[in-house]
């Protein structure tokens, strides 16, 4: 067989989620996902313009080969454009071959290893007592491990804490900082790195004593600090 057309699909919601649709001659269709939230459309240019293009009439089976036709045939590697639109390439013809073989993927990947995983609940507070009730109210729901987001004094917003989306009358909680539904610019953060260096230490000192030893803890820094603060803070949260 071979790929006859490949459609790139913008969806739900508010355009956040990118679907690339691969169709062969036979009529077998394989999805993936390109979606890059806050810069959607960057993929969908990327895919529409530069790889569907160079889709069409190719061997749908040859996964491996059209990685790196994609990924080689650039003479700008790697980003996060080009890798998102890649791997929705390279998930859509996974699928096919599913298809085709009769099989789900994961059993043409040498099969399943695993009878499950462990979830983290995400939880979050301005100030250690809601935060606390967060932790508690994920344990209730059977989550093994908490990532652990908090507030930060002086600081106004901060990414990873709860927040009531205003477009729905402060009914539904959000952490991201560009959602879909966004204004006409990206919310701008109140940001000081050593207060937050200074204070998170404690934060997890307070978990660790109203918890316990034994409960999994996690926490995003997403990209706020450089590779020597990071150091830092994991030296902080060591005991």
């Amino acid at each position: 067989m071979t790929i006859d057309r490949a459609d790139v699909i913008v969806t739900s919601p508010d355009r956040n989620f990118v679907t690339l649709k691969i169709t062969t001659a036979d009529g077998v269709t394989g999805l993936g996902d390109a979606t890059l939230n806050g810069r959607e459309l960057a993929v969908v240019a990327y895919l529409t313009e530069h790889v569907v293009p160079l889709l069409i009439g190719a061997d749908e089976s040859r996964i491996e080969d059209t990685w790196q036709f994609l990924y080689r045939s650039a003479y700008w590697r790697r980003g996060p454009v080009t890798m998102a639109a890649i791997a929705a390439v390279d998930m859509a013809l996974w699928d096919i071959k599913g298809k085709v073989a009769g099989l789900p993927v994961y059993q043409l990947l040498g099969g399943a290893s695993r009878k499950g995983l462990m979830a983290y609940g995400h939880a979050s507070g301005k100030e250690l007592p809601e935060l606390f009730d967060s932790i508690r109210a994920h344990q209730e729901q059977g989550y093994k491990a908490i990532r652990v987001q908090t507030g930060v004094p002086t600081l106004k917003a901060i990414y990873g804490i709860a927040s009531q989306s205003a477009d729905t009358g402060g009914g539904e909680a959000r952490y991201d900082h560009e959602p879909a539904r966004r204004g006409a610019r990206p919310v701008e953060e109140d940001w000081d790195t050593r207060a937050y260096l200074n204070h998170l230490p404690g934060v997890f000192e307070a978990v660790r004593n109203e918890f316990g030893p034994d409960i999994p803890l996690l926490h995003d820094g997403h990209h706020r600090m450089t590779p020597i603060q990071a150091a830092r803070l994991g030296q902080d949260l060591g005991p």
